[in-house]
């Protein structure tokens, strides 16, 4: 009685190998959200300077967008190669439907909305610099003095707006990236044994 290789699969199923290559790009950029998004940044956040925390940021987050949107790529194309839209299930098309989205916000982000933002920060930061800002630790401290540059400047203003604007836009983005991602690693709970 001849066996079949592990690697090898049958008619329709993902060998070992894109079983792996799923589980890495997916698990990658799950583990890098939960990392960005709630921790480090929390913790720069509330211990680096406002300018040094977004100096870093907009050095960060472009690496961040940029592989996290081509893991989504990845995830999605593996995924679709090995279920033949005409054998889908309810459940696969949804997963299908779910890695689209993904893909989709993520490409967005790492386009334009996480561009925007950093460029606009950017721009932000150089004023503050002019004005003596941006040295104090934690994003809430000295509130008072930016809210009076905001007034004091019509063009700090018109950037601030649209910081919270792209800001609030880029994580809108992340986060449900992030619950996609999780229904996906849900659905690859339940069904370890295929993909």
């Amino acid at each position: 009685m001849s066996s079949v290789p592990i690697a090898m699969s049958t008619e329709g199923e993902p060998t070992t190998f894109a079983k792996l290559l799923h589980l890495i790009f997916l698990s990658t950029f799950w583990g890098m959200q939960i990392w960005v998004t709630f921790i480090s940044g929390l913790i720069m956040g509330s211990n680096l300077t406002r300018h040094t925390f977004g100096f870093i940021q907009s050095k960060l987050f472009p690496y961040y967008f940029h592989l996290g949107s081509t893991c989504a790529f990845f995830n999605l194309t593996i995924f679709a190669v090995h279920h033949p839209s005409e054998l889908l299930s309810n459940e696969e098309t949804f997963q299908i439907i779910i890695f689209f989205i993904c893909v989709t916000v993520a490409g967005i982000n790492a386009q334009w909305f996480g561009q925007i933002t950093s460029e606009i920060m950017t721009d932000m930061h150089l004023i503050e610099q002019s004005c003596g800002l941006g040295q104090d630790i934690g994003l809430t401290i000295n509130r008072e003095a930016y809210n009076q540059l905001e007034e004091s400047n019509p063009k700090y203003k018109k950037f601030s707006h649209q910081l919270a604007l792209y800001h609030n836009a880029s994580s809108l983005c992340n986060l449900c990236c992030i619950i996609c991602n999780g229904i996906s690693l849900y659905y690859m709970a339940a069904n370890l044994s295929t993909l």
